[in-house]
């Protein structure tokens, strides 16, 4: 009997990427860094564990993908934000709410950030994976704050790279506090917390 189903449709890069960072973080966050096996990542993908090393790199790579990847869709749904315009401090209210909601509902890519940063205290090569992250995220909330400012008309408290460290460690210390205690550190002070800094940092004439 002669076989009509031809050779196996090739599944296009960025299709297995996708799928293999989708079941990385339900596995890191299930198991953490340490329990999680790159085959039961690969396997629950579809694919073999050489996907991951030909994609990623291996292990630390894809857990920093991982990271980088959530950072990403944070950074398009606040440009989205900004992209739609109006008055400043309308768009605050807007920018804090959003990221204030990716915390308290996200809270797994949150767990993993902490993974990750107490291994690159300890580990130079997971630090040489999370600092150029880190990098990175701290220069898109730089050109946020420039690209606010810019939009309306308002200059910035402090130069736009340092108002992107204070956002960036008001993150991720919201996100540890919220992770630690979340009780206390609820959504609305979350979002209080990120309206004032923003607030002080994008509207210094409201002071005058």
């Amino acid at each position: 009997m002669t076989d009509n189903r031809g050779p196996a449709r090739r599944v296009p890069r960025e299709e297995v990427r996708r799928r293999l960072l989708a079941e990385a973080v339900r596995v890191f966050t299930e198991r953490g860094y340490d329990d999680a096996r790159i085959e039961d990542i690969a396997h629950a993908a579809g694919f073999t564990k050489g996907a991951v090393y030909s994609n990623f790199g291996g292990k630390q790579e894809l857990f920093g993908a991982v990271l980088s990847q959530g950072a990403e869709d944070e950074r398009a749904t606040v440009t989205a934000e900004i992209d739609g315009g109006g008055e400043t401090g309308a768009l605050i209210e807007r920018v804090a709410a959003l990221i204030t909601a990716r915390i308290v509902t996200d809270t797994g890519h949150g767990q993993l950030g902490l993974e990750f940063a107490a291994r690159a205290a300890r580990d130079e090569k997971t630090r040489a994976v999370l600092a150029p992250m880190r990098r990175a995220q701290r220069d898109t909330a730089a050109r946020a704050v420039a690209e606010v400012s810019d939009r309306t008309g308002t200059g910035p408290a402090v130069p736009p790279e340092l108002a992107g460290l204070i956002l960036h460690c008001l993150t991720n210390g919201l996100v540890n506090e919220h992770l630690a205690d979340p009780e206390a550190v609820t959504a609305d002070v979350i979002e209080q917390a990120f309206s004032a800094v923003l607030t002080a940092l994008l509207l210094p004439t409201s002071r005058t």
